[in-house]
């Protein structure tokens, strides 16, 4: 299989339609909102996590009796859900506080117990279900060698957070198995570098041609991750997000109009493979560092996106293989090229819309 030479290869319709679609997103900004603010702790350690939260008296429960304080924390608990290693783990409401002299605010703590000790934690806020659609929650999440803050609001849910000790295993090998997993999942399901990647195959080329440029793209994101982490080198994220977007548009671009493309191919990879390495530093920062694991956490995220990359192309080469035996396949790979360039452009206007506002 690896020894056929491609010429043009392209990919299916409906892949490509389904990844434009998930290419629209819609521009905005985070800015400060109307509402209700709370400011909560979420501390983990073991397989137990204790959640703090302060509260407006004013806006959310005025003059509030006992009773009163104990539906608002049963219903907080209900409302804030937190899955460990895939099993979700139960709330049982706490201490309870209302206002006194001298202060307006209510204090609710939630305590969590979970199966088994945390590798990986998910955290679904729904709290506004109770506190109202304009209510945010700033809060500071804590494990043990990390630490990461996150707003959850109405375009914000949802948070992921890797922790070094996982099921009895030792903290490195916890890490690294937690952090893995993380970096086949962002490869996975980050459309725009699978993009990158399939405008870079379509053109096909020898097994030594395909492997120069995964090769090449696999150095360059290593080199620039690794750097960002260490706090070496780093840009901005109203510069990385746009140029991936550039560096998807620009390839699908060379693929449409460039005959001879494949044979500095490799660079090009390289080039952006740099950019797309300060990327995958912000989805890693995302997610939280643990201060004691990092070499461990570094490694595997970067393996893990290495082995959800090779994933894509060892799927998709059968694909172009299968292809090219057919005389309009050529045409679909103008198409396909023409559609992923199209969709590198909207990115690339949203997003340099985005940095700017």
């Amino acid at each position: 299989m690896w020894g056929m030479k491609l010429t043009r290869a392209g990919l299916c319709a409906r892949v490509l339609s389904a990844l434009a679609g998930v290419g629209l997103i819609a521009a905005g900004a985070i800015a400060h909102k109307a509402g209700t603010t709370g400011y909560a702790t979420l501390s983990v350690a073991g397989q137990t996590v204790r959640y703090a939260v302060t509260l407006p008296e004013e806006g959310v429960l005025p003059n509030a009796s006992e009773q009163d304080l104990r539906n608002l924390a049963a219903a907080l608990a209900r409302h804030l859900r937190l899955v460990a290693d895939g099993m979700a783990c139960v709330g049982v409401p706490g201490e309870v506080r209302g206002s006194a002299a001298g202060r307006a605010n209510i204090e609710v703590v939630v305590l969590y117990a979970c199966g088994a000790p945390i590798g990986t934690l998910k955290i679904r806020d729904d709290t506004s279900a109770v506190l109202g659609t304009d209510h945010h929650t700033i809060t500071d999440i804590l494990w043990p060698g990390g630490s990461k803050q996150v707003v959850f609001e109405s375009e914000q849910r949802e948070a992921e957070i890797a922790v070094a000790t996982a099921h009895g295993v030792d903290r490195p090998t916890g890490t690294f198995v937690s952090y893995f997993g993380i970096g086949v999942e962002h490869i996975l399901l980050g459309f725009d570098h699978v993009l990158f990647i399939i405008a870079l195959i379509l053109p096909g080329g020898s097994p030594w041609s395909l492997a120069a440029m995964v090769t090449a793209f696999t150095v360059a994101h290593s080199i620039t991750l690794a750097l960002s982490v260490l706090g070496i080198a780093s840009l901005p994220s109203q510069i990385v997000e746009p140029v991936i977007a550039l560096s998807i548009a620009y390839v699908a671009f060379e693929n449409l109009t460039m005959k001879r493309a494949l044979s500095r191919r490799w660079a090009v990879s390289f080039l952006f493979g740099l950019v797309h390495g300060f990327g995958f530093a912000g989805a890693l920062a995302e997610v939280g560092l643990p201060a004691s694991g990092l070499v461990a956490a570094l490694i595997g995220f970067n393996l893990g996106v290495e082995a959800g990359q090779l994933l894509i192309v060892a799927v998709l080469l059968p694909i172009l293989i299968w292809l090219q035996r057919f005389a309009w396949e050529r045409r679909l790979a103008q198409l396909s090229s023409g559609a992923i360039m199209a969709v590198g452009l909207v990115l690339l206007a949203e997003r340099a819309l985005i940095g700017n506002l």
